[in-house]
This record gives C-alpha cells, sequence and structure tokens, in this order.
C-alpha cells in the first residue's frame, strides 16, 4: 500500500476527497448545462416522517447539489404516509423529466414496505443503489448505480491506493445498502470476502484475521480496537452522537495502516458518489432523448 508501514498510518480523510471531487463536478455540471440549455440535473429526496438524523442527512445532500450547482427538490411526507401512497410519490418523480436522480431516505416508518418503495424507483434514476434490479447487476458486474456508500469506500481506498486484490476483507453488518452490496464490491475487486452478522459465531476470530476490516452494523463502538490486526486496514462507516463510529477508536492509528476519521471519512465520499450519479444519470437521459 503505497510503502505504508505500522509506524505511517495513513487516514483516509474522504472529507478532503470529496471536497476536491465537488470542484470537478462544479466544473461538469456547467459544462453539462452549457450543452443543455441551461438545464442542470437535478436529485429529489424523500423523506418520510420526522427523524431527525434522517433529515440532518436530507439537508447536508441538498447543501452538497447547491455547492456543485445541481438542483435538488425536497420532498416531506408525514409518517402516517402509507406504502401506496409513497409509491404514488415515486411513480410520480419517475416520470417527471425533470428529475435525474430520486433518493427515498432510509429507514422509513416501520409500517411502510421499504424494499416494495425502494423497487418503484426507476433503475435509471436510482442514484442511491437501492433497487433489487441495479443490485443484481452490480453483483454480476454489470452497468448499474452502485449503492452510495458503498460505492463511496470502494472509491476510498482506490483513491488512497491500497490494494484489494488477493486480501482478506472482514465486513461486519449485512444491511441491503452496505454490508451486503459492500462484499459483493469487494469480491468483484478480488478479495476474499467475510460477511459477519448477529449469528457469526466467533466475531473476534473474523476480525482478528482480516486484513481489511469494514464496521457497518450501525452500533456504537461495538468492534473493540484490540480485535483488530496490526497492520490492518480500518474502514468505519458508523456514526453515532458524539461522533464516534461502529469501532472503537483505541490505538488503531498507531497500529493499523490505514484508518478512517469519524466523522470525516465514510460519509463525505457517499455524498461525493450520490452526486456523481445523478450527474451521470442527467447525461445517460439527455444522450437517449
Amino acid at each position: 500500500m503505497n510503502g505504508a508501514t505500522r509506524s505511517e498510518c495513513v487516514v483516509l480523510d474522504g472529507k478532503t476527497l470529496a471536497a476536491r471531487r465537488e470542484v470537478q463536478l462544479t466544473n461538469a455540471i456547467r459544462g453539462f448545462a452549457n450543452r443543455h440549455q441551461g438545464r442542470v440535473p437535478t436529485l429529489a429526496t424523500i423523506l418520510v416522517g420526522d427523524d431527525p438524523s434522517s433529515a440532518v442527512y436530507v439537508r447536508m445532500k441538498g447543501d452538497a447539489c447547491g455547492r456543485v450547482g445541481m438542483h435538488s427538490r425536497a420532498i416531506v411526507l408525514p409518517a402516517s404516509t402509507s406504502t401506496q401512497e409513497l409509491r404514488g410519490v415515486i411513480d410520480a418523480l419517475n416520470q417527471d423529466p425533470d428529475v435525474s436522480g430520486i433518493l427515498l431516505q432510509h429507514p422509513v416508518p416501520q409500517h411502510i414496505d421499504e424494499r416494495a418503495c425502494f423497487d418503484c424507483i426507476r433503475i435509471d434514476k436510482d442514484v442511491d443503489g437501492v433497487t433489487s434490479h441495479g443490485f443484481g447487476r452490480m453483483a454480476l458486474g454489470q452497468e448499474a448505480f452502485g449503492s452510495a456508500t458503498p460505492s463511496g469506500i470502494m472509491r476510498l481506498l482506490s483513491e488512497y491506493g491500497i490494494e484489494v486484490a488477493g486480501r482478506r476483507a472482514v465486513v461486519v453488518g449485512r444491511s441491503d445498502i452496505l454490508g451486503k452490496p459492500l462484499a459483493l464490491m469487494l469480491s468483484n475487486a478480488d478479495a476474499t470476502v467475510t460477511l459477519c452478522h448477529s449469528r457469526t459465531q466467533d466475531l473476534e476470530q473474523e476480525v482478528r484475521r482480516a486484513q481489511i476490516v469494514v464496521a457497518a452494523l450501525g452500533k456504537p463502538q461495538f468492534i473493540p480496537a484490540d480485535w483488530v490486526a496490526d497492520g490492518a486496514v480500518v474502514v468505519d462507516a458508523g456514526y453515532h452522537p458524539g461522533g464516534i463510529g461502529d469501532i472503537e477508536p483505541g490505538n488503531l492509528v498507531e497500529r493499523c495502516s490505514a484508518v478512517t476519521p469519524v466523522p470525516g471519512g465514510v460519509g463525505p465520499m457517499t455524498i461525493s458518489v450520490l452526486l456523481e450519479q445523478t450527474l451521470r444519470a442527467a447525461e445517460l437521459t439527455s444522450a437517449s432523448r
């Protein structure tokens, strides 16, 4: 990994990478507008209910759109919204030619069939990579918009020159929009992947033998620092109040070859990928007209 040693831990700074990419995206969107009579890509976000964390995430995505010159359309629905009503909103956005990408903020209230609503999103507007169709195409190595957070993690590893092929990777957490797609992306990149979850026996030993550890389970400091092997690459996709992740930080910086900061590691890369994929969706739609 670029000659790094245990004493030269690399901080995988997603915030800086995302800021650099925003400059490039701003120029690319200006070019898109010049080619399309001033029209720019539009990302539609749907927030159901009043979960404060979800509201913050949606606002951050809208702010990022504004910074690069992309339009955002925020749709806020009451917590009482039914699955049928939510699907109706998504269908309307699917048919709207001004909307380039659609993002349904996870999680939705429990009475809503989230998977049915995700799968209502047209695949060419699925810029968050949440549909079953898009997941299947990604898993098979075909053209698709990958899930934003896993894609951001893969971009982060690539930008820092971290070798994935042939290495033992452990992903802790098997959510449909993070753990599972990331495990497949790592496998497609020729890593040997173990996907761990709540039923995994002897999780400590699985983590200890990993050369790449990804925590994506949504439980604050669930993984003790001393489970992580010396020289490992550590990617913490968790974020909880107080700025803590899913892995106890301990002395990881002193022992590991690379670590993501929390915050400032994975999160900014998620939004960066979302913006990139929205621009790409707009380009593909324009090319097909």
